[in-house]
């Protein structure tokens, strides 16, 4: 066997060191991403976790929690990577993370979720409607006993998000001002999934339901739904609906522009990763049609997200340079 020249042996060397080091993770840890419970997170959360691990050769890891706790983690540097910050309706521990420096907006996840109030559309129209002509929310104190609480005679119920999110204190505050927290269960349950079988059971069993949810969702996409009307967004209602204990009016949810929050630990220690995170975008629709896809087809939020690295390219190539888009494909 011939043998190469030291001087050859040392090129050959440090040639297999830059490419070990050109796919080494930045980070000599796991990548933390925030484990948020609703589906249009975790399916871009799963986006996310196959690039950094295929594209960056990163470690990975989900850390479970409600929104709140999971921004005081990313403040101290506990999470990295928060996918979904809802910047019009952001809690608090967000403002107060921001204005002291230790987490910035990165991507966004996508510019137009939207948020209310809704009913199935056999409620107000067919055959058997149970509150024909109901539009919005100020419809609803004549209608309360077509939304029945099966557990509170005389009141209907209203399905709020789960206890801790921030919308939940804001339907709640919204059921006081609209004079409804008479009438209505203000029904809280312990997680997004626990919301989404209320609904979807009554769905199937052609039931009149009143709940709160928002787009990006499969469950917007997959059932005919109506959103009921509210006053038009005005923002000093909002802001006064927000910070005060007792409002007297409310008003319409804002559109809002969702982001991904990051530690700047992260951005510092890692500025590739973070390069790609800041070019990641998508939208309120093309988020539902995965979501939708994900659901008929039974399948896993890292399972959608491999489909769509696989056949949406001309997406996601966009966010990365050539040589970790290569990668990625590569891995696929």
């Amino acid at each position: 066997m011939r043998r190469l020249p030291i001087l050859a042996l040392a090129v050959l060397a440090a040639a297999l060191f830059q490419a070990g080091s050109a796919g080494a993770c930045e980070l000599k840890r796991p990548v933390k991403f925030a484990g948020l419970d609703y589906d249009s997170a975790a399916f871009h959360t799963a986006v996310a976790q196959e690039i950094a691990r295929t594209g960056f050769g990163c470690a990975v890891d989900r850390v479970p929690g409600a929104t709140a706790a999971l921004v005081n983690g990313l403040a101290r540097g506990d999470v990295d990577v928060i996918m979904e910050i809802w910047l019009a309706n952001p809690v608090d521990a967000w403002v107060k993370a921001s204005e002291a420096g230790r987490v910035v907006p990165l991507g966004t996840t996508f510019p137009d979720a939207s948020e209310g109030w809704f009913v199935p559309r056999y409620v107000v129209e067919g055959d058997k409607p149970a509150a024909p002509g109901l539009k919005a929310v100020t419809d609803l104190k004549a209608v309360a006993q077509a939304f029945a609480d099966p557990e509170e005679p005389g009141k209907g119920r209203f399905y709020n998000c789960p206890a801790g999110w921030v919308c939940e204190g804001i339907n709640t505050k919204k059921l006081k001002a609209y004079g409804l927290d008479g009438l209505y269960t203000n029904v809280r349950g312990g997680s997004g999934e626990a919301l989404v079988a209320a609904i979807e059971s009554a769905i199937k069993r052609k039931r009149p339901v009143l709940f709160y949810y928002w787009g990006p969702s499969w469950l917007v996409g997959a059932y005919d739904l109506v959103k009921l009307e509210e006053p038009r967004f005005d923002p000093a209602i909002w802001a006064a609906l927000k910070s005060q204990d007792a409002p007297t009016r409310a008003t319409a949810f804002p559109d809002s522009r969702v982001v991904i929050g990051a530690s700047v630990d992260l951005v510092r220690d890692a500025p590739r990763l973070a390069s790609f995170l800041k070019a990641y975008t998508t939208t309120s629709a093309f988020t539902s049609q995965m979501l939708a896809a994900a659901r008929s087809g039974g399948i896993t939020p890292e399972a959608q997200a491999k489909l769509f690295l696989k056949n949406h390219p001309e997406i996601w190539k966009a966010w990365l340079p050539a040589d970790i888009a290569a990668k990625v494909e590569a891995g696929l």
